[in-house]
């Protein structure tokens, strides 16, 4: 990680004319570490990236939450005293007051009151995967998001259209990050994934033609959420508020005060640091882990990645076309029966003394 100071240097030489490799023998620096901080704004302030420290209570949290969750259900009340002698004995060492502070950090005990809260997990490892795009109109971007349910573990990519073959280069790109293929994907009725719904009978959909075969190409069941019914789908929609005020609408204020505008270049590059070092490594609010390491237990059940997709390309349909028309000349083909030679014999007399009378006639040339 070069400082604030290298960085404004790289830029002032290229200014001034001098090549990448120049600028990196007078740094002291490769090449590509000099071309890849020469793609960046100028004024660019490098980031720290850190992961953020855990607590001696993190690893206790969900069994707090049962805990709480529990005495909810029985309409008792349990003092905290109670709760930290239990994870006392699990292991934990740090105190009562820092485990009580973990716990009003995270709301534990009005959020156990709400109705939406449940630690339980609402599907298996590996079983699903939320998908939805989040419009940026007035920076001209889209963005690709992916939310495993059983982790929460997500990927985003920015991208500027929404046709088909983006969005199945997002999954597959997605799929890389996750490490592995879910058995199910779940998303809304766009014209990229859904034609009709209910197209041969309840429940049976008419899909996208390239996209269902890139859904078998992997081994991903399809499955669309009911008409006006987002919410089924709510994980991924909570992550989509999230990364629109917690990352897309920082990083656009941020390159502003700099004079620049949000691309999907640089949109991407900063979301990537963005999933690993916060929204993936941080405490979720709905299992009390983090979505990495719950993700590390998910891959042991995913599909594995499969090969770059080819799609519905023009050479199959092509030998579709041949293998048909060469059933056609087949069933046009006339039929000779295969006879034995001596079947032939009757008709040698015949042919005999039809080439006699032929060559009388013909002045007896043929006969000499």
């Amino acid at each position: 990680m070069l400082k604030k100071g290298e960085v404004k240097m790289i830029h002032k030489m290229i200014k001034e004319g001098l090549s990448k490799s120049a600028i990196a023998r007078k740094l002291g620096l490769s090449r590509d570490t000099v071309s890849k901080y020469a793609k960046l704004p100028e004024g660019h302030v490098p980031a720290i990236k850190r992961v953020a420290p855990g607590t001696t209570v993190d690893a206790y949290l969900p069994h707090i939450a049962s805990m709480l969750e529990k005495a909810h259900e029985l309409d008792i009340h349990i003092p905290s005293t109670s709760i930290y002698d239990e994870i006392k004995k699990m292991g934990y060492t740090g105190s009562l007051r820092w485990m009580q502070e973990i716990m009003q950090k995270h709301n534990l005990r009005e959020r156990v009151k709400e109705d939406e809260f449940r630690i339980r997990f609402e599907t298996d490892p590996g079983h699903q995967m939320q998908v939805d795009w989040v419009e940026f109109p007035k920076d001209g971007l889209s963005a690709f998001v992916a939310t495993m349910g059983y982790s929460r573990a997500s990927y985003v990519e920015y991208v500027t259209d929404e046709k088909v073959e983006t969005w199945i280069q997002c999954h597959m790109n997605a799929f890389n990050y996750f490490g592995g293929v879910p058995t199910e994907g779940l998303c809304d009725n766009m014209k990229t994934v859904i034609i009709k719904r209910n197209a041969y009978g309840r429940g049976k959909h008419k899909f996208n033609e390239q996209f269902r075969d890139f859904a078998k190409h992997c081994g991903m069941d399809l499955k669309v959420c009911k008409p006006y019914r987002a919410q089924t789908k709510g994980k991924v929609e909570r992550f989509n508020h999230y990364l629109r005020y917690s990352f897309h609408n920082a990083f656009k204020v941020r390159l502003s005060m700099m004079g620049y505008k949000m691309t999907k270049e640089n949109a991407n590059a900063e979301v990537m640091d963005w999933l690993d070092y916060s929204a993936n490594a941080r405490i979720h609010q709905t299992t009390l882990q983090k979505p990495f390491e719950l993700l590390a237990q998910e891959q042991l059940q995913l599909l594995p990645v499969p090969k770059p997709y080819l799609g519905i390309h023009l050479l199959k349909a092509t030998s579709r076309s041949i293998t048909q028309a060469h059933k056609t000349q087949v069933k046009q083909r006339v039929h000779i029966p295969q006879r034995d030679l001596q079947s032939y014999d009757e008709f040698i007399p015949a042919a005999v003394a039809y080439l006699l009378t032929y060559s009388m006639i013909t002045g007896g040339v043929a006969w000499q």
